[in-house]
């Protein structure tokens, strides 16, 4: 039985701008406006405007939120301050990854987890049979926000035009409640595109007037409004991984090359911590495969699934790829045998319909912003 797929608060204002929408984990999503070029483009050199009110917002509080986050996740969240913002995961027994997680520290007893719009169910699940045991609350708030993001080398600007929250003292990776256009907002400065920028989490029913402001207060910077297409791209080139495509069940972080945000140093245990001490000792001896960067040669595109090959043999896979507007040729994350791993590696390519097309393999990131 088919499901309708969910609409986000500014489904309406998308299709008036000409969006083409796409079904993406169940919501009907603006994919592009018009040229995902350009709109990648765009937040290179000025600044675009996203929706991204598929992610899924869980709330933890309660006297043990901590203690339950540490315990149900892989990162330190003890050490994470107030107003401030990490990078993490959440794991199975086994090490296989569920989901990478932004936790947000909006209290001393209340966090904001947000999970990829194709896991905030599975991801609820099992903070809520994880906290089994805590004096904690887990909340399902994916219906009471919007986010919003402006990224790009403008964003700052424009937001300053239209907010009085002390943005200058804004880390990276840090939050703080205050207005945009009128509008109470958790302004944070997190994205997903390799820039600058900021996230903007909102009542759904105030999404369209702080899209709509701006929209307008962006107009003289050129900022455009983006869809998912040039979002993949975006974080292709900053090497960001994907759920489902460089990060899933079957692999753990140490696999992913992100071992660094398993905490092992934290007090008490945690779900996966014996088999991630296992995979961190095989990661540190002789790692299977690492997750590496393509750059093709030629103009052919690799897709996740196509085979990577070195004379003949298949040393490794593509989990994304596409071409790169800023780099003008097709780039590719793929996890390769150790051996091949190295960047400058000769006689590497990918087996695209039959035809071994050359590529060299680099260091992520593809692109690197500049500070």
């Amino acid at each position: 039985m088919s499901t309708a797929p969910r609409h986000t608060a500014l489904d309406a204002l998308h299709r008036s701008l000409g969006a083409t929408m796409t079904d993406f984990a169940g919501w009907d999503m603006p994919l592009r406006y018009a040229s995902e070029r350009d709109e990648h483009n765009a937040v290179r050199t000025r600044a675009g405007l996203f929706d991204l009110s598929h992610m899924g917002e869980i709330t933890v509080t309660g006297p043990q939120a901590v203690d339950l986050l540490a315990f149900a996740l892989v990162g330190n969240i003890a050490t994470v301050g107030l107003g401030r913002a990490r990078y993490t995961m959440i794991c199975q027994e086994d090490g296989g990854i569920v989901d990478d997680l932004i936790v947000y520290r909006l209290g001393e007893t209340e966090f904001m987890v947000v999970a990829n719009a194709g896991n905030a169910q599975t991801v609820l699940d099992a903070l809520v049979t994880r906290a089994e045991g805590f004096d904690a609350e887990v909340r399902d708030d994916r219906d009471a926000y919007a986010l919003i993001a402006v990224q790009g080398p403008e964003s700052p600007g424009i937001l300053k035009s239209v907010t009085d929250a002390d943005l200058d003292g804004l880390k990276y990776y840090a939050g703080l409640p205050g207005t945009v256009a009128g509008v109470p907002a958790l302004i944070a400065r997190t994205g997903y595109t390799g820039e600058d920028g900021f996230e903007l989490f909102v009542r759904p029913v105030h999404a369209e007037q702080l899209w709509r402001a701006l929209t307008e207060a962006g107009a003289d910077a050129g900022l455009v409004p983006c869809g998912l297409s040039c979002r993949d791209t975006l974080r292709l080139e900053a090497g960001m991984p994907l759920y489902g495509n460089e990060l899933t069940t079957k692999l753990t972080p140490f696999d992913a090359g992100l071992g660094r945000v398993v905490k092992f140093e934290k007090d008490g245990d945690f779900v996966g911590r014996t088999s991630l001490e296992a995979a961190a000792e095989r990661a540190g001896s002789a790692p299977p495969r690492k997750l590496v960067g393509l750059i093709a040669e030629g103009r052919r595109v690799p897709r996740s699934g196509y085979q990577v090959v070195h004379e003949g043999q298949v040393v490794g896979e593509v989990t994304s790829g596409a071409p790169s507007p800023t780099l003008g040729r097709p780039i590719a994350m793929a996890y390769v045998d150790a051996a091949f791993a190295a960047p400058g590696t000769a006689g590497v390519g990918v087996d695209i319909r039959g035809a071994h097309e050359p590529y060299e393999v680099v260091a992520l990131p593809f692109y690197k912003r500049q500070k």
